[in-house]
């Protein structure tokens, strides 16, 4: 390559730097995620108008099916030519299309910082939040990382023009702290109203249990997307020796010696939690999966989420 064109290479570089909306997502991505949508397997919406279909019906202008009239029903959804020709109401249904309310839930916690989890979490938020934006849903995101500090957020916001500032808000999350995930979805939910899905994206790496905020969760209308986000190193850790490990959000420590013959038990107490918290997601009508902070972003969301039926 000559200096010519390595310089209009470098100004290209430079150029599309600068026209690129968020550094969470490059464009080409970008561009597939606003052709998307997310995919909840129930229909727990909202009165007000949006995008997805509810189970009843209601005042749009597509047509349904009829039923029988009901002392009460308003008369002018009666089909007064099938009532001319057999002497008996019948009420028009049209199908309803009611908002949903997407919630992200985002681990920014201390050991969310380790190794890309936490980058990785905010680039899923900014995508799954994208296509409920996309779709005219009410989009909600908090971000957790320190217990008795104040959450950070940005709430209700929708449509396209909201895109820039769902981007500033991710790209500027504070993070390091001790906020449990479940003291979090608690927490949240002091504040939060609205049915719809909530994405939680975090390590689940909690001395507390998930069954209580599962169940605060489905209690309030919402779905669960549960993904959590593990590094390589602790997924399939390479430890030998005598080591101390040191918790980076409480700083307790613990002395280990032959580190090495430990590795079965932590990778059985590993998937233990893994299958635990899947089961108390999928009791509740919701999903999980698991995923490592490595795993190309594109085969996640294109392949991984598309294939389990969670986005379309």
């Amino acid at each position: 390559m000559t200096r010519e064109q390595n310089e209009n290479a470098m100004e290209s570089t430079e150029k599309q730097q600068k026209t690129q909306l968020t550094k969470l997502l490059a464009n080409d991505v970008l561009a597939r995620v606003e052709r998307m949508r997310l995919n909840p397997t129930r229909r727990m919406t909202n009165r007000s108008r949006g995008e997805h279909l509810s189970g009843k019906g209601g005042a749009s202008t597509e047509f349904v099916d009829y039923r029988d009239y009901s002392p009460g029903d308003d008369v002018r959804y009666i089909d007064w030519n099938i009532f001319s020709r057999l002497n008996r109401p019948y009420m028009k249904q049209f199908r309803h299309e009611e908002e949903l309310h997407v919630v992200v839930i985002i681990d920014a916690s201390s050991s969310m910082v380790y190794d890309g989890k936490l980058e990785r979490a905010k680039q899923l938020a900014a995508a799954l939040a994208v296509m409920g934006l996309m779709n005219l849903e009410r989009v909600s995101v908090y971000a957790c990382h320190r217990k008795g500090t104040a959450l950070q957020f940005v709430s209700g916001i929708t449509g396209r023009i909201s895109m820039r500032r769902l981007f500033e808000f991710l790209e500027n999350i504070e993070t390091g702290g001790d906020f449990a995930i479940d003291e979090a979805v608690e927490s949240v939910l002091r504040q939060h109203t609205g049915r719809g899905i909530a994405i939680l994206l975090s390590d689940f790496f909690t001395f507390g249990g998930m069954e209580r905020p599962l169940n605060f969760l489905f209690s309030a209308g919402l779905e669960v997307f549960g993904i959590q986000i593990l590094a390589p190193a602790e997924i399939s850790p390479e430890v030998t020796g005598d080591l101390r490990f040191v918790d980076c959000e409480n700083g307790m420590t613990l002395d280990v010696s032959s580190a090495g013959e430990l590795l079965g038990i932590y990778q059985e107490h590993r998937l233990a939690l893994e299958e635990r918290i899947e089961s108390l997601c999928r009791s509740r009508n919701g999903r999980f999966l698991s995923i490592s902070s490595h795993d190309p972003l594109p085969w996640v969301l294109f392949d991984l989420l598309r294939r389990r039926g969670w986005i379309r």
